[in-house]
């Protein structure tokens, strides 16, 4: 495989663990560059350490030891609200009180810009998702696949680097999760933005993926494409939570520099 140039590389982990107890560790010893404008998947089941990291990036949990980067900066010490990362969550965490634009609007105005540059981004974001005719009705008048898609919106709306997913389809059902699958990652492949997704679902890890970081208890066994993890497990536990599923249906999209 060929080496990454340091200028390719957004997030870098450098030595992270994770212990809420002092003694048990959730994340061991993470060292983890995810590239610029990759589709980058932390696999694994419950408890192994896959959301942790996503939180610790996030803001949201505090590393117990070692570095998150992104870019220059380190991020150890940047609360969540001025990290500039997009999020989405299984929950959609939007506003019922609030519009459709009125909840695209916030991060917007958290930041401080001016009313015209509100109204024209959050124009464009709901055009992004097929909104437009949504931006009047609030979210107890949605369907979960448009609030989902609310959701997305407003992760993108302040036009972020860096997007984290955790489970972001987990509520919907079997079909409409297949078709989000695809509006997100062609939203991806358009925008050129890096995503980072968690999710427990092998299928979807495969299918959406430029690579994929399998975790099983708080430590990465092995991170690659899909067809490669698929073709050339470096374990018996990747080749055993792997090989349940089908083989991966798309191959892996070349990372953007």
């Amino acid at each position: 495989m060929a080496e990454t140039n340091a200028s390719d590389i957004l997030v870098r982990f450098k030595n992270v663990q994770k212990s809420y107890d002092g003694e048990t560790l959730i994340v061991k010893d993470l060292n983890l560059d995810i590239r610029k404008g990759e589709f980058l998947t932390l696999l694994g089941p419950s408890g192994s350490g896959k959301t942790t990291s996503l939180m610790m990036l996030a803001g949201f949990e505090t590393p117990t030891s070692g570095e998150i980067m992104l870019g220059e900066r380190s991020l150890n010490r940047v609360p969540p609200h001025k990290r500039d990362i997009g999020m989405v969550f299984q929950n959609y965490a939007l506003f019922p009180h609030m519009t459709v634009a009125e909840n695209l609007a916030f991060p917007l105005k958290v930041r401080g810009m001016d009313k015209t540059d509100v109204t024209e981004r959050v124009k464009r974001a709901l055009s992004m998702v097929q909104l437009d005719k949504f931006a009047n009705r609030y979210p107890g008048q949605m369907s979960g696949g448009q609030q989902q898609r609310v959701a997305l919106a407003r992760a993108l709306v302040f036009e972020p680097q860096l997007v984290l997913m955790d489970e972001p389809l987990g509520a919907l059902d079997k079909q409409l999760r297949e078709h989000m699958q695809m509006e997100i990652k062609h939203l991806h492949e358009r925008l050129g933005v890096t995503v980072v997704y968690v999710t427990h679902d092998q299928s979807e890890a495969l299918t959406m993926s430029d690579r994929v970081a399998v975790f099983p208890q708080g430590e990465i066994q092995q991170i690659d494409s899909p067809q490669g993890l698929y073709e050339h497990p470096r374990n018996t536990f990747v080749a055993n939570f792997h090989r349940r599923k089908h083989p991966p249906v798309r191959q892996a999209a070349q990372p953007r520099g």
